[in-house]
Order: C-alpha cells, then sequence, then structure tokens
C-alpha cells in the first residue's frame, strides 16, 4: 500500500491505539537505535510518562502508521515548557512523508501547550531520525559520548537536539 498526504490523517491518540502503537514501538526497539529502551510499557505506564494533549498518530482507516508524543523532562515547574520528543513511524511506511507530518504537527500541538523547547536525544548511528529532525527545524545542541550501553554490550554515543518556539517563550 502507499501512503501520501491524502491517504493518511494526522489524529491524536486514543488508548484503542495502543496495540498498534506499541507494535510501532516494538518494531523500533528491535532496531537497537530508536530507543535505549528494551521492552514496550503496558498502556498504563506508557499513559503516565506522557503528556496527554501532545499525543498524535498517522492513521489510515483503522491503521495506524506512525506516532509521535511527548514526555516531560522535569517534574520541576520552570522546565514545564520543555517536551522530550518521540517519533516512530511503521517500518512498511518509512520514506513516505509521515515522519515530517507527525512532527510538524506535534510541534503545533506543543505551542499550543506552552512548550518552548523540544528536545531529543538521538543515537549517532539513527541518520534517518537526526534528518527528520533537522528538517523540521531542530538544531544540534551536544554530543554525550558512549550514554547508553545496551543488552549486547554495545555502546552508543548520542546527539542531542532541540528546537525552539518561535511563538512561545519571546
Amino acid at each position: 500500500m502507499t501512503f501520501n498526504r491524502a491517504n493518511f490523517q494526522i489524529d491524536y491518540m486514543k488508548e484503542s491505539d495502543w496495540d498498534q502503537v506499541k507494535q510501532i514501538y516494538l518494531d523500533g526497539i528491535r532496531t537497537g537505535i530508536a530507543t535505549f529502551q528494551t521492552e514496550a510499557p503496558e498502556w498504563e505506564g506508557w499513559d503516565k510518562a506522557h503528556v496527554p494533549s501532545c499525543r498524535i498518530v498517522a492513521r489510515s482507516e483503522d491503521l495506524i502508521l506512525g506516532w509521535a508524543a511527548l514526555s516531560p523532562t522535569s517534574s520541576r515547574c520552570c522546565y514545564k515548557g520543555i517536551g522530550e520528543v518521540s517519533v516512530y513511524v511503521s517500518e512498511r511506511c518509512k520514506g513516505k512523508g509521515i515522519g515530517s507530518a507527525l512532527l510538524q504537527r506535534l510541534i503545533s500541538e506543543s505551542e499550543k501547550n506552552g512548550f518552548w523547547t523540544l528536545q531529543s536525544s538521538i543515537t549517532k548511528e539513527n541518520r534517518a531520525s537526526r534528518a527528520l529532525h533537522e528538517k523540521c527545524g531542530f538544531r544540534e545542541i551536544g554530543f554525550r559520548e558512549k550514554v547508553a550501553q545496551m543488552p549486547d554490550g554495545a555502546w552508543h554515543d548520542v546527539v542531542l537536539v532541540e528546537r525552539r518556539s518561535s511563538v512561545i517563550g519571546k
């Protein structure tokens, strides 16, 4: 199946989407470069860890093609406008503009909800994610060497990126 902007829409994530969202997340985990997590949580844990107003999916009828969400970076009040980005696209849908559509909409939703900075920590090897973030206005702000060791013993370096809102926090 071919996807373009005409045959998918960006929608708010519902709890009933979780099984498909979780499967896309598990596919990302299996790459070894999309996240340092080794297993996906159940809905309740994921739900508590993500900002309710900033979680979206790319949907084509009943099929979830990808998802994006924000996690708070701190419980301290002064950091309430900083969110950590997660964006995942189904393996069969990569390269179709779905990641860009998701991240652009997540930026818009974040600004509607008072976020002035979005940040992400991306493994150095994850060139596709780094390119997606750059395309959507994120800039590299740092580099952390050997920040996480995977269960197989492999170490990963992380590139830190951020996007400052042009409408919030001016």
